[in-house]
């Protein structure tokens, strides 16, 4: 896949410039002329880098900046701040903002080039991530079951994802089907913030898919409130008639319309509380085991394997 860089100018010679400039490198570039718009492209398209000038309508630069770094799913997401030749205090004011590197205007191509594939490496090197969330991983959820397992500890693995999320998906779109797993990426890490413990890990499987390693002790109070936060974001997602009505008109797997309710969260914990787990495939399949049987209930849940078996 090309590497998606966002160029933010209200001057589109300067646009212009910095597309053929990037081209040369094969990048696919998208552009806004504000930051108003800026915020709205970041926040439904995944992209890989912002250049982003400082001095821009609307929403300016250093604001533009400092929301993405606020944001808990878009902080990874590297920017370089163009500013103007001398203005010294928009170049702090960026660093201030969370801005990962700055050019100043003029620039020279090559040294903007340059400056490019520096950060891209960095990041990747720094962030095994899915490209949707940021979240990380497949390696970094492997790598931490394995460091879980290896130190013997009580743990829990709440494995969660969406009801009826290919449905929403049909009648709605991928966009808006991207803004949904990017919510529950929020709603997860707000939870696990508020519920869980210091060092509890929240990763990215794909699709409508994450993972939350935590202690036993945190689950219930942690599910719940997943539960509560993902239920108060519901309405959002839909148009008022299709949440008002409780359903939407899809089509099922034999191609015939059905009344399809809304999304809803199924969660399955996997713990060594009351089993011996020995090997990161078990822990998989217990999951898999736990989140069909709490996706039979038809409403938001979790479900916890409490059943004692030889430790």
């Amino acid at each position: 896949m090309p590497v998606k860089i966002l160029v933010v100018d209200d001057d589109p010679d300067i646009r212009d410039i910095l597309k053929l400039t990037l081209s040369e490198e094969n990048y696919d570039v998208i552009e806004a002329g504000d930051g108003e718009e800026a915020l709205k492209i970041i926040g439904t398209k995944p992209l890989d880098l912002v250049l982003l000038d400082f001095r821009i309508p609307k929403v300016d630069g250093r604001e533009v900046c400092r929301r993405i770094k606020k944001d808990l799913l878009l902080r990874h997401l590297p920017i370089i701040m163009v500013t103007g030749k001398g203005d010294i205090s928009d170049k702090v004011g960026g660093i201030d903002a969370g801005a990962d590197d700055y050019v100043v205007k003029p620039f020279e191509p090559k040294e903007l080039l340059a400056r490019i594939r520096m950060i891209l490496r960095r990041t990747e090197r720094d962030l095994e991530a899915n490209p949707l969330t940021r979240l990380p991983g497949n390696v970094s959820i492997l790598n931490e079951l394995s460091r879980r397992l290896d130190s013997k500890a009580l743990f829990a693995v709440c494995y969660i994802d969406l009801d009826k999320f290919k449905s929403y998906n049909d009648k709605y779109g991928f966009e808006h089907g991207d803004e949904v797993i990017r919510e529950l990426g929020r709603v997860l890490i707000r939870s696990t913030q508020q519920q869980g413990n210091n060092d509890d890990f929240i990763g990215h499987i794909g699709g409508d898919d994450f993972v939350i390693v935590t202690t036993p002790d945190k689950t219930d109070l942690l599910c719940k409130t997943i539960i509560d936060y993902f239920e108060k974001a519901i309405p959002s997602f839909y148009t008022p008639l299709d949440y008002q009505k409780g359903y939407i008109i899809a089509r099922d797997r034999q191609n015939k319309e059905q009344k399809i309710p809304l999304l809803s969260i199924s969660i399955g914990i996997v713990t060594n509380e009351f089993r011996k787990i020995e090997h990161i495939a078990q822990i998989g399949e217990i999951g898999a085991e736990l989140k069909e049987y709490a996706k039979s209930m038809g409403k938001s849940n979790y479900i916890k394997d409490q059943r004692k078996l030889e430790r």
